[in-house]
């Protein structure tokens, strides 16, 4: 039995017909850049949050630089954020001109540690970029007490966690603007790349808006230098589509999640995703924690089951951050993770007898050890 890592065609396959009809519609019509079609997903991506304003973009990197320059974050200004994390959270802070300030990770939920954030807060700090990574928020509530304390902007980086939920709010809605990811793979993911902004701040939409479409808001009249990052009406329209299943996919996403967590609880080996307390976890990624990651990467591997490892080397240890001269006693938690912690397969369309394949196949390769 052969279990992918995700299974995009799977997902294609049950909603084809109405992907299939919106993408000839945007051809049909050549709404190629702009219009009606980014302008609906706009309106109902925001709605779905109550949030006011979804400003769609090229991608969740381009997303998260836009939103650093709209806010005037630059030069000799400080932003922190998680020590694991992809490296467009650290990366566009560099690229606005700031220095990214890195946090050590919980070692039960891989976000950043909260209790820790203080201590890096100094007259240079402008923002904190908490990652609500893998799909489960992080302890966002109290992260926004910090930013309001320090009266530092607050940037929630969604890209992983499309309907998450923390305390009965929406992973997203706690802060002064959330950015998104639409990479195919996440679990509301275009046919291409893709990102989105949102926001309740009318100054910041504006903002956004015109940094994001060469620094205008009316054809030919550019009030700054911005750039150009747009979603396109092919992906608007493909996401459009999805955006009404994804609640569903989310709570299959849950299901398998805690399906997998009951058979793999009895492994001592094995340290299974917890979910934090008033969460709602969506399970982009489902990740296990254990001595031998690599040996078992491979025996799974070998088996027709697909894995990954998000990530294998923590952002202050990037040869990229090199001159920032951190070393492994300044993040301990995420430099011991970062060896032990593997991404199992998960989809909504996931079965029971793919679940149980791999499950017996951990089982299969501890007893052997």
């Amino acid at each position: 039995m052969n279990v992918p890592f995700v299974d995009l065609k799977i997902q294609y396959a049950t909603i084809k017909s109405e992907v299939d009809t919106a993408i000839a519609d945007v051809i049909s019509e050549t709404a190629f850049i702009g219009g009606k079609y980014v302008n609906r997903f706009a309106k109902n991506f925001a709605g779905k949050y109550g949030m006011k304003h979804c400003i769609p973009c090229a991608n969740g990197t381009d997303a998260i630089y836009i939103t650093l320059v709209a806010l005037g974050i630059g030069q000799g200004d400080e932003v922190i954020t998680v020590a694991n994390s992809w490296i467009s959270t650290s990366e566009t802070i560099s690229q606005a001109g700031a220095k990214p300030v890195f946090v050590d990770i919980e070692p039960d939920y891989y976000h950043i540690d909260e209790n820790q954030i203080e201590s890096k807060v100094t007259d240079r700090t402008k923002a904190i970029i908490p990652v609500h990574l893998y799909g489960q928020p992080a302890n966002i509530k109290r992260i926004a007490e910090i930013a309001r304390k320090y009266n530092l902007v607050l940037i929630e980086d969604c890209a992983q966690a499309h309907f998450a939920e923390f305390d009965g709010g929406k992973a997203g809605t706690f802060g002064n603007a959330a950015t998104f990811s639409y990479y195919p793979g996440k679990n509301l993911g275009a046919y291409g790349d893709g990102g989105a902004i949102l926001t309740n701040e009318d100054e910041l939409y504006e903002k956004v808006r015109m940094y994001a479409n060469h620094g205008s808001l009316v054809k030919h009249q550019h009030r700054i230098e911005g750039i150009n990052s747009r979603l396109d009406g092919l992906q608007a329209a493909v996401l459009d589509v999805k955006l009404k299943y994804i609640l569903e996919w989310n709570r299959r996403r849950l299901e398998n999640a805690l399906y997998l967590n009951k058979k793999l609880s009895a492994i001592d080996e094995i340290t299974i995703p917890k979910i934090r307390e008033n969460a709602v976890h969506v399970f982009h990624l489902y990740v296990i924690r254990t001595e031998k990651r690599d040996e078992l990467a491979i025996h799974l591997k070998e088996k027709g089951i697909d894995t990954g490892v998000h990530y294998p080397i923590a952002l202050p240890f990037m040869k990229a951050y090199e001159y920032l001269g951190h070393t492994r006693e300044d993040f301990p938690v995420a430099h011991h993770c970062m060896d032990r912690i593997l991404s199992l397969p998960m989809f909504p369309e996931l079965t029971k007898e793919q679940m149980d394949f791999m499950v017996e196949e951990i089982k299969n390769y501890i007893t052997r050890k």
